[in-house]
């Protein structure tokens, strides 16, 4: 069976899609994975040897035997603190078939070949039975499903399967419960990954606005999280406007359901502003009187002693539908919808009498497509005044009446600042601010432009920030070059080009933690991963 991946061709800018072997080597992408940062995350590795040690202790104190499924086992080594806790034997699931084959080698190393069977199947697929895959079900519950927005990698129905399938009534569960908080704060900096604010620029003949259209001013956005460190985001930043208080929590030890619901909070504002902006973290309690927990949360709500870098797991930033002004003391309701990969959010000002069946409001989808062509760092960059006015500068200096300008980037907005600033045509966006007879947008790769597309005439300004939305790193922005090339035939011979020279700057550091996403481990919690290091190297 062969397997088509995706690859962006940072010369050209284009999707390419390579036809890949069944041998391919997926260590590359465990090596871009976060594998080797869990191994490193100390704090989350001993609470769940903790909390394991002590399921199995409860189980076998009742006189039972201790059978643990461990879903998503990775590497084994959850299997392996159980089985290391005394448990009797241990189904290990793993749905990556080169992980599950490196789980199977560990094992082996570490001497539990004959307490930890690993399963490679999806955990839906496994049977239980004389002739299952399983002899009988388990009556301990380990797992590690979780992403920073706690539900993302189908927490929900995984759990909903294995308590009808694959575990015993009253099992124990490791973690036991996961509890969400939520926290509203109002910041023009994370309000500005968003929304596009109006842009200002002084031109010769006064100050010019310009405005995003309607339909992008009221879209909700996409529906994806951002995960971001909030430890790294500074204090200056953002204007807390509520405490601390709990959305939801999930009991991982008694049934679970994934069907779509919601939980409603009421805040009383500690501080009056605009509500932009719920922040989100998650802890996880390992034994049901949460004695053993591992928390998530940012350096304002917990000491700065307790804190474990790690960037598997972070905080989650959620964008309000639109903002909402609050008052000091003046109640408002907090509302979280969720499916079974995702939560959202709306703001109310007073309790609305609803049935649940009114209720339900649908994932935030982009209709305005500015969402999906640009990304949260995008949105913030486009709102960076700054930056703005660096263009604006460059630009002032090199255009004319006569000018006509060629613009290659995605999604810029250098045709409306040079139209601004009085260039007399621009052949590239912006309804709403009438410009459709000024600016003309071109559906062609700069190697296919022809002299029809700019009516003949020859480009005396050729523009770039440069942008692209086929750039994973920041110098693939360089395709700028290849475009320049491309279009040479239609430039003017006194053509200035914007920008007009590039270098490339690096510097060699040394991380405070970052190094650990794929730095070797060796050893985990006593526990030999050897086999883990020699794949990703």
């Amino acid at each position: 069976m062969k397997t088509f991946c995706g690859r962006a061709n940072p010369t050209t800018g284009a999707m390419e899609w390579i036809e890949e072997d069944e041998d391919y080597d997926y260590h590359q992408e465990i090596a871009r994975s976060r594998y080797a940062d869990m191994l490193h995350d100390k704090d989350r590795n001993m609470k769940y040897y903790q909390g394991i040690r002590a399921a199995v202790s409860r189980v076998k104190e009742r006189g039972e035997k201790a059978i643990v499924l461990d879903i998503g086992t990775g590497t084994g080594l959850l299997s392996m603190m159980a089985a290391s806790a005394g448990a009797d034997f241990c189904y290990a699931v793993e749905v990556f078939k080169p992980m599950a084959n490196a789980a199977v080698k560990i094992v082996e190393k570490n001497g539990f070949r004959d307490k930890i069977k690993v399963i490679n199947k999806h955990s839906t697929e496994v049977t239980v039975g004389p002739d299952g895959d399983m002899q009988c079900r388990a009556n301990i519950l380990v797992t590690e499903l979780f992403d920073t927005e706690l539900i993302g990698e189908g927490a929900l129905p995984t759990y909903e399967h294995a308590h009808k399938y694959l575990v015993q009534e009253g099992c124990e569960a490791v973690p036991h419960r996961a509890t969400v908080y939520v926290q509203l704060v109002e910041s023009k900096r994370m309000w500005s990954w968003n929304k596009l604010f109006p842009v200002r620029v002084e031109a010769e003949d006064g100050e010019k606005i310009i405005v995003s259209p309607s339909e992008m001013e009221n879209c909700p956005g996409v529906p994806s999280v951002c995960d971001i460190q909030l430890n790294q985001m500074p204090s200056s930043d953002f204007t807390i406007l509520s405490n601390v208080v709990t959305m939801f929590s999930v009991d991982f030890s008694k049934p679970v359901r994934s069907a779509s619901t919601y939980y409603r909070v009421q805040l009383e504002p500690i501080q009056s502003g605009k509500a932009q902006i719920v922040l989100s973290w998650w802890d996880i309690d390992m034994d049901p009187s949460g004695t053993i927990n591992c928390t998530m949360a940012p350096y304002w709500v917990k000491s700065t002693s307790a804190f474990q870098w790690r960037d598997h797991w972070m905080q989650c930033v959620y964008f309000l539908p639109n903002e909402e002004p609050v008052v000091r003391g003046d109640a408002v309701y907090l509302t979280a919808w969720r499916d079974q990969y995702s939560v959202w959010y709306k703001l109310q000002k007073a309790r609305e009498e609803e049935n649940k069946a009114d209720v339900h409001i649908e994932s935030p989808v982009c209709r305005c497509q500015a969402h999906l062509l640009w990304n949260r760092p995008r949105f913030g960059e486009l709102n960076d005044q700054n930056r703005t006015r660096q263009y604006v500068r460059a630009l002032m200096k090199v255009l004319k009446t006569d000018s006509v300008c060629l613009c290659i980037s995605d999604g810029s907005l250098l045709p409306v600042l040079a139209h601004c600033l009085g260039a007399k045509q621009v052949p590239y966006f912006f309804l709403a601010n009438h410009l459709e007879d000024k600016i003309k947008i071109i559906e062609a790769r700069p190697e296919l432009l022809t002299s029809s597309h700019l009516e003949d005439k020859k480009i005396s300004v050729l523009l770039g920030e440069p942008f692209f939305t086929t750039s994973l790193l920041p110098w693939h922005n360089l395709y700028f070059w290849y475009a320049r090339t491309a279009v040479t035939s239609h430039l003017a011979s006194n053509v200035t080009v914007l920008p007009q020279s590039a270098s490339l700057h690096m510097i060699i550091v040394e991380f405070q933690d970052l190094w650990r996403i794929r730095s070797p481990c060796g050893t985990c919690e006593g526990f030999n991963v050897q086999t883990m290091d020699d794949m990703i190297k």
